[in-house]
């Protein structure tokens, strides 16, 4: 279970007390200026060090420290309920598919109009270039690592999430999407989605891999 972390102090214990059985947190501490490794350390999890910056810098550094056969991704600011992570990760488990995302049905004031609204646009143009049918390019979401190792990605920032869709889908894996809760954070504000300037840098990442 590989969790990207930064500055998430206030939000990891939460997190990692609603983890479900079999599932070993592997946390990802990407250069917090706060006591998120300690945190996370102190409650048990594995911690990785990656002093590169880049959500897809974490994601990738925990990819490779990860030792189980399937890995799950997640963000840990609470935003996401840890279990229902095996409805994410049965499709993959069960062999029926080859990536499964978390698609975030979000309950009132968690995810802010201007985010919605560049995800869905991001989504939508993933669905006219690729065969993958999504409706949200979510951060929960379950591979076999051995297989997304293969897939060779290189983006080290916020077009991590979508390059792996978009090489699945040139691969020729079968992608799914399940529903999921999303809430709104349990303290501070979302690196991505809490503001403007958020939103449009990830939102370019991403459409730079689409073009």
């Amino acid at each position: 279970m590989i969790l990207p972390v930064l500055d998430e102090a206030e939000s990891i214990p939460g997190v990692l007390a609603l983890m479900p059985a079999g599932y070993e947190p592997l946390v990802v501490d990407n250069g917090s200026r706060d006591t998120s490794a300690e945190v996370a350390r102190q409650l048990g999890a594995t911690v990785v060090t990656e002093p590169r910056r880049g959500f897809g810098a974490a994601c990738f550094a925990g990819l490779l420290a990860a030792r189980s056969e399937l890995v799950c991704f997640m963000d840990c600011d609470g935003s996401l309920h840890p279990g229902e992570l095996p409805r994410v990760a049965e499709p993959v488990s069960s062999g029926a598919m080859d990536l499964c995302l978390g698609a975030r049905r979000p309950e009132p004031g968690a995810w802010p109009l201007h985010a919605r609204l560049a995800n869905r646009l991001l989504a939508a143009e993933l669905r006219r270039r690729s065969s993958v049918s999504l409706t949200d390019l979510g951060p929960m979401r379950c591979a076999r690592r051995e297989r997304l190792l293969a897939l060779e990605l290189r983006d080290r920032a916020f077009g991590w999430p979508l390059e792996m869709v978009l090489r699945a889908a040139q691969a020729g894996w079968r992608v799914a999407e399940v529903p999921v809760s999303y809430r709104a954070r349990a303290a501070g504000r979302s690196k991505v989605s809490g503001s403007v300037r958020g939103t449009w840098r990830a939102t370019r990442d991403m459409g730079a891999l689409l073009r």
